[in-house]
């Protein structure tokens, strides 16, 4: 008699959903997807994925593709609100860790994910929004959802999120995002806008008196191939209320925050469209990232601020190690122990760097910004190779 294989129910057609369905399917596992969205195209602003997260999608034959639909970063370049340069990081990264770093269209690595896990026979359900899991002993797992629709299981994978409904299951009395007091704006803008310009493919990024300005090269796309980002105090404002506010509203807010910055920013933000904001939450630690059957990965299990450059590289990770984990088939708790044991240590670590990075970006007096401006200088060297150890992982050797 064959035996059926063993069925992941995964929540989430983010980032780590899609790549853990491949890794699943790899390891002899059947997958299912099922997102709370309906399936869309042109999503999202500008993403970086390190070398890191780049060594997971060469693993799925994607990398060279996603670097020609990209923009490799050659470098990360810090300057003054005056336009002084304070220093560079990230430099040589293919040389160094055997992947770049590249710009993307976050909307370019989500559509692209989700066309290889179609073509890997995963089936994808939309417009799914989990409202209960059910998990009694040797009955199948099952999943129930908004529509009155359910699915059954050998166990769920939670990938939906920061606000993952999945971790409410797993953790039902658990932690909520935190909110960091800084709220992101951004979205792409014509590459002309850069192209007169010696950015070549280095990311340029400004620190304020108050508030943080980047931009980049992200796509060969003339129409919107560079990318922009805003973040400051949100001073109790929240995304959701800036959305409440009109295009010309928030562009105007952009204008009066960054008046008298340095070039090319008020030229980005008057070419800046289809503006994108953001509250930038994290997960810094949760007691556990399964119960039962159900386990959390990726920003489910520890969402990570921006500040650090490594959410969506994080969450490559964790799909890769949780198949790798299953091809070992093990009983289904201790693969879950295991996986959070080897992860945990590697995310929290990075997200607590991420937070820490992100009190740069926050209010100054002007005496106070110019001593952070001048200890940069000094500490930026020693900041580069303390952290090689993100770039230096190899998931696949791990």
């Amino acid at each position: 008699m064959t035996r059926r294989p063993r069925k992941a129910l995964i929540i989430g057609a983010g980032i780590a959903g899609p790549v853990a369905a491949m890794f699943m399917t790899r390891a002899g596992i059947d997958a299912e997807i099922y997102e709370t969205w309906p399936y869309s195209t042109g999503i999202g602003g500008g993403i970086q994925i390190a070398p890191n997260g780049m060594h997971v999608l060469a693993e799925l034959g994607l990398a060279d593709e996603l670097i020609r639909h990209g923009s490799i970063a050659e470098s990360f370049d810090f300057y003054s609100q005056r336009g002084k340069k304070l220093g560079s990081l990230n430099r040589n990264m293919q040389q160094r860790f055997g992947q770049p770093a590249v710009n993307m269209c976050r909307a370019t690595l989500n559509e692209t994910l989700i066309d290889k896990a179609w073509c890997s026979n995963v089936a994808m359900f939309f417009e799914k929004r989990l409202v209960k899991i059910e998990d009694r002993g040797d009955q199948p797992v099952i999943a129930y959802f908004a529509d009155g629709s359910t699915a059954e299981g050998d166990f769920v994978i939670g990938a939906d999120g920061v606000h993952s409904a999945v971790r409410r299951h797993v953790i039902p009395d658990g932690p909520t995002p935190f909110d960091t007091g800084l709220i992101g704006f951004g979205g792409f803008m014509p590459r002309a806008v850069l192209e007169g310009l010696p950015i070549g493919q280095r990311v340029e990024t400004t620190f304020g008196q108050s508030g943080f300005f980047g931009y980049g090269l992200c796509s060969p796309d003339p129409n919107d191939g560079a990318m922009w980002w805003s973040t400051q105090p949100s001073h109790g404002m929240t995304a959701a209320a800036y959305r409440l506010q009109s295009p010309d509203a928030i562009k105007q807010h952009l204008r009066d925050f960054h008046a008298g910055w340095h070039d090319p920013i008020p030229a980005i933000i008057e070419a800046a469209e289809n503006i994108v904001v953001t509250d930038t939450l994290d997960v810094a630690t949760l007691p556990t990232w399964s119960r039962k059957r159900t386990l959390l990965i990726g920003d489910a299990a520890h969402a990570t601020s921006p500040h650090a450059g490594q959410g969506a590289s994080l969450a490559l990770e964790d799909a890769m190690r949780l198949g790798r984990l299953m091809l070992d088939r093990q009983e289904l708790s201790l693969t879950f122990q295991n996986f959070e044991a080897e992860r945990r240590p590697r995310a929290e670590k990075i997200v607590a760097l991420a937070r820490r990075n992100g009190n740069s970006k926050r209010e100054f007096s002007a005496t106070g910004a110019w001593i952070r401006d001048r200890m940069m200088k000094l500490m930026l060297p020693l900041g580069a190779r303390a952290m090689d150890f993100m770039y230096a992982y190899d998931p696949r050797a791990a």
